[in-house]
């Protein structure tokens, strides 16, 4: 799901260009180096077949698939599906909620930009229940979260804290936003063993993403980046510094 302004058949809409966001910008750019460092910690030796549900032109499927996998796309806009088909990944239309693929067929489901568009429990809840019978005995799910606490629109924090959700009408798409141990329970309610939450872009990321708003540079080469790198990979052991991150990332496993 990282692609410009389109509405998603019930998945949310996305206001800005999530593919570019995550290659141009530090704060981005951090995110996915860091989203890499703990899936590739985490992933089974290739080749395996991996799902990456709702993963629009194919961002991350496509240095998954330079890594050696096989890889899937099913995302609910045909432009993402083209997309994600010339980053190497064969891809579909389709819902995450009621998955074509068949039972135990997986060895990886990934949701790296689906939960924060489901605002609704029950549809993350469904989600959450196809991509466990997708996966084979065993299976890795990771999926990914925006973080309550972290700092995400000015003069909307209030309403995004006493409900989780941002409305979607200023500056940021619709999207949910949980905290590490609500993202825990819901993967563990839907029947996922051996789970743990990673903090992503650790706690020096707004510092970075503010320091580029100011400057107006990319600062992806910089010596603050390289900083905020080395803090996030330092903070991933301390779980009271999960909530200084912008994402968080959940990885478990179908039992067998």
């Amino acid at each position: 799901m990282h692609g410009p302004t389109t509405v998603r058949r019930g998945w949310g809409r996305r206001l800005h260009d999530e593919a570019d966001r995550l290659s141009t910008t530090a704060a981005g750019r951090l995110e996915l180096l860091r989203t890499q460092e703990l899936l590739r910690r985490h992933l089974p030796p290739p080749p395996a077949r991996v799902l990456d549900v709702g993963g629009g032109p194919g961002t991350h499927s496509r240095w998954v698939v330079e890594d050696g996998y096989e890889v899937h796309v099913v995302d609910p806009i045909p432009r993402h599906v083209a997309q994600a088909e010339q980053a190497g990944a064969t891809a579909e239309v389709g819902d995450a909620r009621h998955l074509a693929a068949a039972d135990a067929s997986y060895d990886v489901v990934l949701l790296l930009g689906l939960l924060y568009h489901l605002p609704d429990r029950a549809d993350r809840d469904q989600a959450l229940a196809e991509a466990h019978r997708v996966l084979k005995p065993g299976g890795l799910l990771a999926a990914a979260a925006i973080n309550l606490h972290k700092e995400p629109l000015r003069g909307s924090i209030a309403g995004i804290l006493a409900t989780q959700i941002h409305d979607g009408k200023k500056a940021f798409t619709k999207a949910y936003f949980h905290t590490g141990a609500q993202l825990l329970e819901e993967v563990t309610t839907a029947n996922f063993a051996n789970t743990d939450v990673y903090g992503i872009e650790g706690p020096a990321w707004s510092l970075l993403a503010a320091t580029g708003r100011h400057t107006g540079e990319p600062l992806t080469d910089s010596p603050l980046f390289e900083s905020a790198l080395t803090a996030a990979r330092m903070a991933e052991p301390y779980p009271e510094l999960l909530s200084a991150c912008s994402h968080i990332l959940v990885i478990g496993h179908r039992s067998a």
